[in-house]
């Protein structure tokens, strides 16, 4: 995966072969990406790179984040419980995520359409970082890492495998995840698990 933020809009996230290609969904959907960077940049949003894709942050927090996919692209929201979306527009990720957390976009017109609505979301999810408020905890079987629910933001797929998991398998790749003390090392182990996760084995199984 990438770690400069400049590949990105480049080359893409490195995370598969079409990486560097024509090919790459972060270059077909390039202008749209940049015309959503610009955006977020404008409001003074701090720009980092996190499992391999835009990251933007406020307040020593993650507000959104990019992706590009074959048939869209998205602006992902963190703590998207807290926004109150009167446009209506937040789309839930897949069946698995607990709440409606991305705007998707098939055209770059529709990012332009959008600016208004897209920067009084990200005001308001600022203005939440800044206050230090944060969304009330929901009762969870185990403490999934942050940087899984990072990568869960930018990969649907593995998302919806990992919570087709048993319970079990789940713990499993949490507590190995939990156990590295450096956030590079659990993205970095995510990255070894994907291919298991989506073929349903746990993190001790061959």
């Amino acid at each position: 995966m990438i770690t400069d933020i400049e590949d990105y809009f480049s080359k893409g996230c490195g995370r598969c072969e079409r990486f560097a290609t024509a090919d790459c969904s972060a270059k077909r959907w390039e202008d749209g990406l940049k015309d959503l960077r610009r955006i977020c940049l404008n409001e003074g949003l701090i720009e980092t790179v996190k499992w391999g894709h835009p990251c933007y942050r406020h307040g020593n927090r993650n507000i959104a984040i990019l992706g590009a996919f074959r048939g869209d692209f998205r602006m992902s929201f963190f703590d998207a419980a807290l926004l109150k979306d009167p446009e209506n527009i937040l789309e839930r990720q897949g069946p698995n995520t607990a709440h409606p957390d991305m705007i998707r976009f098939e055209t770059r017109t529709q990012v332009t359409e959008r600016e208004p609505i897209i920067r009084s979301y990200l005001k308001e999810a600022m203005g939440y970082a800044e206050a230090g408020i944060k969304p009330p905890k929901e009762k969870s079987e185990i403490k999934v890492p942050d940087e899984l629910l990072d990568a869960f933001k930018t990969d649907p797929e593995l998302s919806d495998a990992f919570h087709n998991l048993t319970p079990g398998r789940r713990k499993s790749y949490v507590i190995n995840l939990n156990a590295a003390k450096r956030s590079e090392t659990r993205y970095a182990r995510i990255a070894k698990f994907r291919d298991k996760i989506i073929s349903g084995k746990g993190a001790t199984e061959r």
